[in-house]
C-alpha cells in the first residue's frame, strides 16, 4: 500500500458534522506530545498535512483528511480518510476543554460507522499511561480493530526498544493487537502500519 495524494477536508466537534463520503476511517489518537500530527506527516509524505506544535495540545478538534493509495501489485486507487482526534493528557489545559476532548474521542468511536481501524500512539520512551488504558479499552468495549504504535524509536537504543515495547504491551494490555515500532525523523517502521491498514479496510469490506 501507497499513499500517493492527501489533501485536508474538514474539522468537525460532533459527529453531525463528519464528512458522509462513504470510505473507511483511519483514526489516529494519543497524548498531546506524543508526535501524532508529525507520524501523520510522514505516513503521507507531507510535511505540512497535520499541524505541528511546539505546544501540545494543539489538535482541538475533529480532523479529516482525504487519502488515495495505490495498492503496487495492481496499480489500482482506492481511498480513505484520516482522521486526527484531539490529543489528550496536557496538564496546562483547563479541566472543561480536558472534557471536550474526551467527549469527542468517545463520540466519534461510538458513532462513526466507517470507521475501520484506530492506531494508539505512545511514546516508547514513557511507561504506560492510564489514558491510553482507557482508550484501548473503549476500542476493545466497541469491537473496534486497533494497533498501537510506539513512536520516537530513534531517540533510544535498539536493545532497549525491545524491553520498552514488551513493558508497553504488557501493560496496556494489547495482545494480541499489534504495536509498531516507528519514527517519524528517520521514517522507520512506517510500510507495516499502512500493511495493517489495508487488512481493516479489507476485513471491513468482507463484512
Amino acid at each position: 500500500m501507497r499513499i500517493v495524494e492527501s489533501s485536508f477536508i474538514k474539522s468537525a466537534v460532533k459527529s453531525s458534522q463528519y464528512p458522509e463520503d462513504g470510505f473507511w476511517d483511519i483514526a489516529f489518537a494519543g497524548k498531546s506530545n506524543v508526535g501524532k500530527s508529525s507520524f501523520i506527516n510522514t505516513l503521507t509524505g507531507r510535511k505540512l498535512l497535520a499541524k505541528t506544535s511546539g505546544t501540545p495540545g494543539k489538535t482541538r478538534l475533529v480532523n479529516f483528511f482525504r487519502i488515495r493509495y495505490k495498492l503496487d501489485a495492481y496499480d489500482t486507487s482506492g481511498f480513505l480518510n484520516f482522521v486526527d482526534l484531539p490529543g489528550y493528557g496536557f496538564a496546562k489545559v483547563p479541566l472543561s476543554e480536558k472534557e471536550a476532548w474526551k467527549t469527542m474521542i468517545s463520540e466519534y468511536i461510538k458513532q462513526r460507522k466507517t470507521l475501520a481501524g484506530f492506531i494508539v500512539l505512545v511514546d516508547i520512551r514513557h511507561d504506560a499511561d492510564p489514558k491510553d488504558v482507557t482508550l484501548i479499552e473503549m476500542l476493545k468495549q466497541e469491537s473496534i480493530p486497533f494497533c498501537v504504535c510506539a513512536t520516537k524509536t530513534d531517540k533510544i537504543g535498539k536493545t532497549k526498544q525491545q524491553s520498552s515495547l514488551a513493558s508497553l504491551r504488557k501493560k496496556l494490555g494489547v495482545s494480541p493487537a499489534p504495536i509498531f515500532p516507528v519514527s517519524s525523523l528517520t521514517k522507520t517502521g512506517m510500510e507495516p502500519v499502512l500493511e495493517w491498514m489495508l487488512a481493516c479496510i479489507r476485513m471491513n469490506e468482507e463484512e
